[in-house]
């Protein structure tokens, strides 16, 4: 242990038991391990990489070279010449580690390798490669041995990702899907043959601008072979926790990058985008990211000429502004700063420096070309020349006129003048930790260029359709990219092509961007492709924004989540089967995935139903009760359900005692303090205990990697009816860190409190929501408690006592936010079709429960016990408006219109029929669900008898 982590180990544990609760002292004890483990981690995130492994975990052998990496990672060396390999490979950085135990011996020419985990056998009489013949290693999975040997297949290899998504069609991508990591054949080999190599291991940049850039070399020539030998099993959480150790970990992206990004290809003038700013502030939409496409440069129209003098398309490579678009593009940059809104510029590096750019002249002269030749400076980024004049001359002016990062858009070429060098790869590690050597927290927006580049994020997946087919494979792709280590992809948020958007499919890809690690917009240059969410109709408008509201709010968890995936290497966003490895379903429901440590989401990416307007979905529920939060209704499994969800909901589940840190309403990120810190915690069950633990630093800057950053836990524990929920003391600081701040505390579905105290002391009930004290929501069954402002340095303890026996009677809740959803959406719809019909006084009465509650908190046992009845009384007298909807236009005028103006009655019957039939589908959807008990095994949607 670093003798600077043994003061605070100590004055942590003093703090742990100088306290009267032992439990809060173990518990804080538990915190000074996770502490102490972040401390160790965090002293070697900044070393510098070591890649020669300790000579005591190699192992000589005939033309062979083992090193025991870990019990399950093996690397395999074969020479000819036994000329082995130890400088970092582009993705094998770091091969100092930790010797594991392992033993070795030699029988008969064979050696008998054996680790914890695998038996590894090598003829070291063959001068042959690795075949069949000559190695074989045997390792356990799922409780039972399987042996490898060269040329084995993976069937059960569960995929990594593909460079981009341009011109796919559903799941058809242009270029095949990667290996990935991890396999439920317990194995995966890595190939690391044929990779290039760093010339150096140094990526500290600790010098700044002036430190040693490691830049790419070929191999040595020879007969020789490189493998990775991962052998972990169904452990794919940990396979991926060692191959950041090897491999480099999964940066933190800047805290912005959280929020939501705008993009669309389009000719925007700088007026143009001050204006479309203040229409997403006019529009109460959050942004934080301004990506304009390449129009912000000199194009073809301002060009003469089909080609350049490099054979691309005239105008598609730029690096000088448009003038007649962006007169002052400095001043703009300032403007849109102050607005609180970043902005990437799109480049295509592929023309290299042409004579009319401004840069030209010095960058003819930096590469010994005469300017007055106008010849231009071709593109090599492999040319360290090149490069550094590139960055001094043509990207560091325009980022100190203000842009924050790139868009790298350049694919036009697949080689390099480096043998099985891929350029889409060089260009992300050279723009990536260009931005490290200028000491900031780098943050790229380019495609996948193969293994290793998780060090260099985030991802643009390309130009897709815009289509239901490309909306429904981006889930499942996303999720699996995490097999390589892959966390950010960020996809065109509508698609691409052909620009236009079917309103309902728009709303559903937005609910599922704010599910996804990078919310952002994107369209092709089309006077239709409208992308600005309040562009669009009711109630599309309504749900969009409040989709993007939502996904600022949230994060807190998102940020912390994405701490999580740095200090881990797993993706926060992930397939279910790294969880539940040994439950088949979890590889089967292909649109579900793990949203962070606390929900899994199922986006809906297909059309509602025309009559319902609901949209069904079959879900998969994990072992564990979960809560599903747009309905409150509890699900136990391991179980698959059929679920329907109007346009309003997307399928996302709570685990039980889940707790969800999140922040007040803003326009972007950073525009106001998270003030008041807000915890959603979903139901615990009797007895049970929760925890999280919020992650929070400056937002950008790499002082993360140096412990500038604070933890705070957050506890909580049901113990009979009471819930006590502790804030506990912020661990750690950082510059600009709040010092004292209010605590929200937000229980869905659950019963209203009689009381509620803080440190002991009352905390009253508050009419108003942002005010000190605490009120009921009654359609969600929501307690909302909020404190005065407390130091963060304090315990801070928030009790809720409820009416004895509560905790027993949650049958009565369950559902219950989802079935008042239901009954106000059907008295909206006949409510619309007024003087054709009146809605019945039944359902206006079961529609106000929530209401009612809401006023009188102290009501809501009553009211739930008789709401059932109410509302199956509701769905009765809908359903008799139903079977009216069948009558002519004059019966309908007799029995139930309502008298007044003929022809309103009229023309309003229409939307009573369409109405009916739609009320009747939802409220028969929201319906109780038998005795109310939990959702259980083998259900569709409905309780277990």
């Amino acid at each position: 242990m670093p003798a600077r982590i043994f003061p605070l180990f100590r004055a942590l544990l003093h703090h742990a038991f100088a306290r009267t609760s032992l439990i809060r002292g173990l518990s804080l004890l538990l915190w000074v391990g996770v502490l102490t483990h972040r401390a160790l981690a965090q002293g070697t995130d900044v070393a510098r990489y070591n890649p020669v492994a300790d000579p005591a975990a190699t192992v000589l052998a005939g033309h062979a070279r083992f090193t025991v990496l870990t019990p399950q990672l093996i690397r395999m060396e074969w020479s000819a010449e036994n000329r082995f390999e130890d400088r970092p490979s582009l993705v094998f950085l770091n091969r100092r580690m930790p010797v594991p135990a392992f033993e070795q011996r030699i029988e008969r020419g064979v050696l008998h390798l054996h680790t914890a985990s695998v038996d590894l056998t090598y003829d070291t009489r063959s001068r042959d490669a690795f075949t069949a013949a000559n190695l074989q290693i045997k390792l356990r999975v799922a409780n039972r041995i399987v042996t490898w040997r060269p040329g084995d297949s993976s069937s059960g290899n569960l995929m990594g990702t593909t460079r981009t998504l341009d011109n796919a069609v559903g799941e058809k991508t242009l270029e095949p899907m990667e290996q990935g990591l991890i396999s439920r054949d317990g194995w995966a080999l890595v190939d690391d043959s044929a990779r290039p190599l760093f010339d150096a291991d140094d990526f500290t940049f600790a010098k700044g601008e002036k430190s040693p850039w490691p830049w790419v070399i070929a191999r040595s020539p020879g007969a020789a072979l490189d493998w990775y030998f991962f052998a972990y099993g169904h452990a794919y959480r940990q396979a991926l926790g060692d191959f950041v150790q090897v491999a480099g970990r999964i940066p933190l992206p800047p805290r912005f990058a959280f929020g939501s990004w705008w993009s669309r290809y389009w000719a925007y003038s700088d007026e143009d985008l001050k204006t479309l700013v203040h229409s997403f502030q006019q529009n109460t939409t959050p942004l934080d990211v301004l990506v304009v496409d390449m129009d912000w440069h000199k194009t073809v129209g301002r060009l003469a000429g089909e080609r350049d003098q490099s054979g691309h398309l005239l105008g598609w490579s730029g690096y000088t502004w448009d003038n007649l678009l962006f007169p002052h593009p400095a001043e703009l940059l300032d403007d849109l700063h102050r607005e609180g809104v970043k902005v990437t510029l799109n480049l295509h590096e592929a023309s290299g420096i042409q004579p009319w750019e401004e840069a030209y002249p010095n960058m003819a002269k930096a590469l010994k070309i005469d300017p007055e030749t106008r010849h231009y400076v071709p593109a090599n980024f492999t040319d360290k020349r090149f490069t550094d004049a590139a960055m001094e001359f043509v990207h560091h002016p325009l980022e100190k006129q203000g842009v924050d990062f790139w868009w790298l858009d350049w694919q036009q070429e697949s080689t390099t003048g480096i043998a099985n060098l891929n350029p889409t790869w060089w260009l992300n590690y050279v723009h990536f930790t260009d931005q490290q050597r200028e000491g900031k927290r780098p943050l790229l927006f380019h495609r996948w260029g193969g293994l290793g580049n998780h060090r260099y994020q985030i991802g643009f997946s390309g130009d897709t359709y815009s289509t239901w087919d490309s909306l429904a494979f981006q889930p499942w792709f996303t999720a699996t990219a995490a097999n390589v280590g892959y966390a950010y992809w960020s996809h065109d948020i509508g698609g691409h092509i052909p620009g236009e958007v079917d309103p309902e499919l728009y709303t559903r890809w937005v609910q599922f961007g704010v599910l996804s690690p990078i919310l952002r917009t994107h369209t092709t240059k089309a006077a239709d492709g409208e992308r600005r969410p309040w562009a669009y109709p009711e109630p599309y408008s309504d749900i969009m924004r409040g989709s993007y509201r939502w996904r600022l709010s949230i994060e807190p968890y998102l940020y912390t989540e994405a701490r999580k995936t740095y200090d881990t290497g797993v993706a926060f966003l992930h397939p279910l089967y790294y969880d539940w490895p040994e439950e088949s379903a979890a590889y089967n429901t292909r649109n579900e995935y793990v949203f962070g440590s606390s929900l899994i989401a199922a986006p809906i990416v297909k059309p509602i139903d025309p009559e319902s307007k609901l949209a069904s979905q079959t879900v998969w529920i994990p072992p564990g009760e979960w809560i599903e939060t747009s309905t409150g209704t509890r699900l136990q499994g391991p179980t698959q359900v059929e679920r329907s969800f109007s346009l309003d909901q997307t399928p996302l589940y709570a685990a039980a005692g889940a707790i969800i840190p999140m922040q007040p309403e803003m326009q972007a990120t950073g525009q106001l303090p998270v003030d008041p810190l807000i915890a959603t915690i979903y139901p615990l069950q009797q007895s049970q205990r929760s925890s999280y633990t919020l992650y929070e630093d400056g937002g950008n800057a790499e002082a993360y990697q140096h412990g500038e950053c604070a933890w705070t836990g957050i506890q909580a524990r049901q113990m009979g009816d009471d819930l006590t929920v502790e804030f506990v003391p912020a661990r750690g600081t950082y510059p600009g860190m709040l010092q004292e701040r209010r605590l929200r505390v937000v229980l869905p579905a659950d019963w209203p409190p009689t009381s509620v105290t803080v440190n002991g002391a009352p905390l009253d009930a508050a009419s108003e929501h942002d005010a000190t004290g605490w009120h009921y929501d009654g359609d969600t069954l929501s307690t909302i408690a909020t404190t005065r402002a407390y130091p963060v340095s304090e315990d801070v303890v928030i009790v809720f006592h409820r009416e004895s026996g509560m905790l027993r009677q949650r049958a009565l809740l369950n559902g219950f936010p989802g079935s008042i959803a239901r009954l106000k959406a059907a008295l909206g719809l006949l409510n619309a079709s007024w003087p054709a019909a009146l809605p019945p006084n039944v359902l206006i009465e079961a529609a106000q429960t929530g209401d009612r509650i809401g006023y009188r908190p102290a009501s809501a046992k009553s009211e739930l016990i008789s709401f059932w009845d109410r509302y199956r009384e509701a769905q009765a007298s809908v359903e008799e408006l139903r079977k009216k909807a069948s009558l002519t236009d004059s019966q309908l005028i007799d029995h139930v219109a309502v008298p007044g103006d003929m022809e309103k009655i009229r023309k309003s019957l229409p939307l009573f029929r369409t109405g009916v039939i739609e009320a009747t589908a939802l409220l028969k959807d929201g319906q109780p669900a038998g005795d109310n008990a939990v959702l259980s095994h083998g259900s569709k949607g409905k309780p277990a008898e």
